[in-house]
């Protein structure tokens, strides 16, 4: 009985051990930053960059990590701290509930071992978030709230558009008031329940991706095995979000899911994070056609900055994408959609933005259309639709 007792003790000191260093070595390895700051621009770049009272991006999930965001921390790419000395004023936060081993562009099977249940042991997370998408989700929401809770007023979680207004305003007088949109990556964190829509909406989330890298229940992904289009829960699903005002992100749908959701959405709809097809061609990617299509609902494209999505050189291939949509459809569907703290590699961290600042002008862009795809358009998709 005491060597039971002793070895159970003992495998729980590990445990302990083990979630406080595993985690970070993970995030390390699969966040990487390929140049660190600070970040060098023309005095030019930098100035304009500056004079941005609202800059946005609309994809990252640093929820997922466990680092306490009101720290500033030296791995990964987004916290509150980075927020307030890159002058952002509103990021994203997506949650992010599972993720197939062996995750790749092209096809993903919904059976495959779950990195994220992995992940949730070794961070030592609740026992519940081990064997629940739903259960993952709710305590990823409320862990917004609670940084939010504890940056001395400083950070609003965006609930509505008076919210947007409020940030907007405030920053007018202080940049160091900054806010987080929560989304949901994935509609199979609702397993299967139309109920747990509300329950999420209820937990503060606006936005959600209905899929991810496999297909769900609401129907097919770009890189899933069916490609097929929304199920009748998936119906269900885009019809009470409409009703409530959520975001619909159409980042990883099935060109058939794509189809069918600007078919039967009554409110504009996003993508939050992808690349251009005619930039690189990927599964990944937008066509021509379904960047016209979603712009002629009013919708808006954030574009990432990682290689797999708009090259290896990523700098010209992000700034490529984004004439790409301009010349298209016009500089108000274009805004910023990084893909920070998702398992990929980046450029630089969230204060870096200046470079992209930069390389626009040099490719000619306005003043004002930079204004605009740093984060004007962002501010004013989500004042016409939450």
């Amino acid at each position: 009985m005491k060597q039971a007792l002793v070895a159970f003790i003992s495998l729980f000191l590990i445990y302990w051990i083990a979630t406080m260093v595993v985690p970070g070595i993970i995030e390390k390895d699969g966040n990487p930053v390929k140049s660190l700051p600070p970040y060098k621009v023309s005095p030019e770049a930098l100035a304009l960059f500056n004079s941005f009272e609202f800059v946005a991006d609309l994809h990252c999930d640093a929820l997922l990590w466990g680092r306490d965001l009101t720290k500033k921390s030296e791995h990964g790419h987004v916290d509150f701290p980075r927020m307030q000395e890159g002058n952002v004023a509103m990021q994203v936060f997506t949650v992010v509930s599972k993720s197939p081993k062996g995750q790749n562009m092209e096809a993903n099977t919904s059976d495959a071992t779950d990195n994220i249940t992995l992940l949730n042991i070794a961070q030592g997370r609740p026992v519940s978030n081990w064997f629940s998408l739903m259960k993952r989700t709710l305590y990823q929401s409320a862990l917004l709230q609670e940084f939010s809770d504890g940056f001395d007023g400083q950070f609003l979680v965006i609930k509505s558009k008076e919210d947007v207004q409020q940030l907007a305003e405030s920053r007018k007088t202080d940049k160091n008031i900054i806010g987080g949109l929560l989304g949901i990556e994935g509609g199979h964190a609702l397993e299967g329940k139309i109920e747990n829509l509300d329950k999420a909406y209820e937990a503060g989330v606006r936005l959600i991706g209905p899929s991810h890298f496999f297909d769900n229940e609401l129907g097919g992904s770009a890189h899933g095995m069916s490609g097929e289009g929304l199920t009748d829960f998936g119906i269900a699903v885009v019809k009470r979000m409409n009703e409530l005002n959520m975001i619909i992100d159409l980042a990883h749908a099935s060109p058939k899911m794509f189809d069918d959701v600007l078919a039967l959405s009554t409110k504009p709809v996003m993508v939050s994070h992808t690349g251009i097809r005619a930039v690189l061609n990927s599964p990944r990617n937008l066509s021509d056609d379904q960047i016209r299509r979603l712009a002629a609902k009013g919708g808006i494209i954030g574009i990432a900055f990682f290689d797999m999505a708009v090259g290896e050189d990523e700098i010209k291939g992000i700034v490529a994408c984004m004439k790409r949509v301009k010349n298209l459809v016009g500089i108000e569907h274009v805004a910023l959609g990084s893909d920070y703290d998702g398992s990929v590699g980046v450029p630089f961290d969230i204060t870096g933005l200046p470079i992209i600042v930069e390389a626009l002008m040099k490719e000619g862009f306005s003043d004002d259309e930079i204004k605009a795809i740093m984060g004007e358009n962002v501010k004013r998709f989500l004042m016409e639709n939450l």
